[in-house]
């Protein structure tokens, strides 16, 4: 059940015009009164002798009857309480007794005080009611409605659970403000999957990630086709800005600008330049991955590869640290995911951008960010933005599920931080945010471990079981479980490359699995493949490695010393 207060008004005859009328595109069917202050008040849609001019009039009566210099400049009070598309249709009587706890909730009405606010309940859908009400009661007092947004959404948390109706989460006040009905209709006419509202945040926020300066973002707007009017004061200062899509117009065919703070709390301007003090000169910063200038290039393959090595470092954060540094990586993680899902190939790009979209919420608490945590992440993102779009094949692709796969554990770690603080709405959007992700690592990595598994499959027996042996040394617990995966062999053949390579294997997956717990993992062997392999600096894309190195050394000590009589150092036969 989903209260929404919109704004104040200034007449009440043009509400009830709506609320009565056919809607914007006739979505609505039978309007009537389902409740009301007054048990007889009459009613336009179910009585033919009952006008609207009469509703109005009743309603703001007590309005009139105090001087003009105390009426409020907006009178009229409008809440909406909407149910799930899978709820249960309730009745008339049912969506009355909500109308009455709503307005008792907002303090509205107080059937004990006798002295509420008149209003009335228009159902005009099986999912929905309209309560409109005027802002002076019957005393000529004006009603205490400070909080009152809060006071419904809990009322409606409990009419949720004695209704057997879809339980959502408790708001704090940081989420973006959702998309109005008029909003979702115009993107409906339109053909567009999102409103514009939040088409735009969406810009916005990919404009931001990484960026190092006003300049750059507003270079990156631009870039991306939006329209943009910068706000300034007399003295030339920038004071903030709005955008608008270029097709997005109002009924005199202008474009509908939206601020930054009206399309998020964080996207404002003040809020944005946060992120940029963090990166100011004489701050420490890692000048190998610095692109502010623009003439450095990293390809996106290292990009990933360092954004992934960035967010690990961030879960260790999330795990340790206090709570404004954990809030300040969380919302540098959500521009690693921004940056992700615009550089992304085409057959992940979706399930990224929707991974990036819902982790937006998670991004966002009351507990304050501490800036300069973050940078790390910041860069990261910038990298991804730098080094520009994989394009779905060899490395590239590859480190793409790398940085996936890692970016999962650290959506979970915030699901379970966010969770312990009872951040209901957060955690539930990093959850959705983790089945995303799972879902795009699905579409990236198969094809990279289809070539690891060809070729642990080709390994000697002697080979696996020794590299059984190393798993059981270093991981006892799980060792059994992870030989049992079909992930093992794509493991097996990692280990080989990495002693190959000139590490230890036992030391490696000593190192890889004392990094954070495995259990949860949907494969313990991918995981720790993309661990070992980031760590050893191995390829991600393992069809480019040259193939002696899917077989260990299995010479016996006569072919070994064949082989050394018979060749010098340069492997010429002599």
């Amino acid at each position: 059940m989903i209260p929404r207060i919109h704004k104040r008004g200034k007449h009440t005859i043009g509400l009830l015009y709506y609320l009565y009328g056919p809607g914007t595109h006739e979505e609505h069917t039978d309007p009537h009164l389902v409740a009301s202050w007054d048990n007889g008040a009459p009613d336009p849609g179910r009585d033919d002798a009952a006008t609207l001019v009469q509703l109005q009039r009743l309603l703001d009566q007590p309005v009139e009857n105090i001087a003009p210099s105390r009426r409020p400049k907006k009178h009229v009070w409008h809440l909406s309480v909407r149910n799930a598309a899978e709820d249960l249709i309730l009745t008339d009587e049912e969506w009355g007794d909500i109308a009455r706890r709503m307005v008792a909730a907002a303090g509205i009405d107080d059937p004990d005080d006798g002295a509420g606010c008149r209003w009335a309940a228009v159902r005009h859908a099986d999912d929905h009611i309209h309560i409109i009400a005027t802002l002076v009661r019957e005393d000529g007092y004006k009603p205490e409605l400070d909080g009152d947004a809060l006071r419904v959404q809990a009322e409606a948390r409990l009419l949720e659970a004695e209704l057997g109706l879809r339980r959502l989460n408790q708001g704090d006040g940081t989420a973006a403000k959702r998309p109005t009905s008029a909003e979702r209709h115009k993107a409906e006419r339109q053909g567009r999957q999102r409103t514009a509202r939040e088409e735009l945040r969406e810009s916005v926020r990919r404009a931001v990630a990484g960026a190092d300066s006003e300049q750059e973002f507003f270079d990156r707007l631009a870039a991306a086709g939006l329209l943009i009017r910068r706000r300034t004061a007399p003295s030339g200062d920038l004071l903030g800005y709005t955008v608008a899509l270029p097709d997005d117009r109002n009924a005199d065919q202008e474009p509908v600008f939206f601020s930054g703070s009206t399309l998020a709390p964080d996207l404002s301007l003040p809020r944005i330049r946060e992120r940029f003090s963090a990166n100011a000169p004489g701050r420490d910063r890692d000048t190998a991955t610095d692109r502010t200038s623009g003439t450095a290039h990293i390809s996106p393959s290292a990009a990933r590869r360092r954004a992934t090595t960035a967010i690990w470092q961030a879960v260790l954060v999330l795990d340790q640290g206090d709570d404004g540094q954990i809030a300040a990586h969380l919302a540098a993680a959500g521009e690693v995911l921004d940056a992700l899902a615009k550089t992304s190939a085409a057959h992940t790009r979706r399930e990224l951008s929707e991974a990036a979209f819902a982790f937006e919420r998670a991004t966002r608490s009351h507990i304050r960010a501490e800036r300069g945590h973050h940078r790390a992440l910041r860069r990261a993102a910038r990298d991804l933005v730098h080094g520009g779009p994989a394009l779905g094949r060899g490395e590239d692709s590859a480190t793409t599920a790398m940085l996936i796969d890692m970016a999962f554990f650290l959506v979970t770690a915030a699901a379970h931080w966010h969770a312990k603080k009872h951040h209901a709405q957060q955690a539930a959007a990093a959850r959705q945010t983790a089945e995303h992700l799972r879902t795009a690592y699905r579409l990236a990595a198969p094809r990279y471990l289809g070539v690891l598994h060809r070729r642990g499959r080709r390994l000697s027996q002697p080979l696996r079981r020794k590299h059984a042996a190393h798993l059981r040394q270093a991981i006892p617990e799980l060792a059994e479980q992870i030989l049992a995966e079909p992930g093992w062999y794509a493991l097996a053949a990692t280990l080989t490359d990495a002693e190959h390579a000139g590490h230890d294997p036992a030391a490696l997956l000593t190192e890889a699995a004392a990094r954070r717990e495995l259990d949860t993992a949907d494969s313990i062997s991918d995981v720790l493949v993309w661990r070992l392999r980031r760590i050893a600096d191995l390829p991600a894309d393992a069809s480019a490695m040259p193939p002696h190195t899917t077989a260990a050394p299995t010479t016996t000590r006569g072919t070994a010393r064949r082989t050394a009589k018979g060749k010098d150092r340069s492997g010429k036969t002599r």
